[in-house]
């Protein structure tokens, strides 16, 4: 059985369509950030595992997003895709995993993400470097790149996060 905390982001109200839903971070943080962090660094590596048929099934029931491209292999095939492929905001959810996996939950200002590609069954995220360290409101902050790859090192989700440093 997967692991169910692997889903970080939910809707928090509304469906997904129609621009009625707003994101939402859940995952549980449990690292610390440092404070003690310079461009070019990487956060601390976090395995998650491969997105699997069961991180779809209960991605769909978690979002509401019963699209059958993501979840019938039939139907995914029909439209001439190889298999049946993860939902976008999965894949952010990934990412967005990988982050509060470093830093806690409310360490997190702004998270940007834009899909580049479709991402597979057997795909894995990367957390990406540090790549601009600055201050604002008086609190030291980071930039983080961020990007979702697959395994051939093929960019799916690309983005960036803002990080505040304790």
């Amino acid at each position: 059985m997967a692991d169910k905390s692997m889903i970080g982001l939910a809707l928090a109200k509304g469906g997904h369509r129609g621009g009625e839903g707003r994101l939402r971070f859940f995952a549980k943080a449990t690292g610390e950030a440092s404070p003690e962090v310079n461009v070019g660094d990487k956060p601390p590596p976090r395995a998650l595992p491969a997105i699997n048929r069961t991180a779809l099934a209960l991605y769909a029931g978690t979002s509401g997003d019963h699209n059958p491209i993501h979840i019938d292999i039939d139907f995914a095939r029909k439209a001439r895709m190889p298999d049946v492929f993860a939902h976008g905001m999965l894949s952010a959810a990934y990412l967005g995993r990988l982050l509060t996996g470093w830093v806690p939950q409310t360490a997190l200002r702004n998270v940007a993400i834009r899909f580049t590609g479709i991402t597979h069954l057997g795909n894995q995220p990367t957390c990406g470097e540090i790549v601009e360290k600055f201050e604002a409101n008086g609190e030291k902050r980071v930039k983080v790149a961020i990007k979702g790859t697959n395994q051939y090192g093929e960019d799916k989700l690309l983005g960036e996060a803002t990080v505040a440093m304790s």
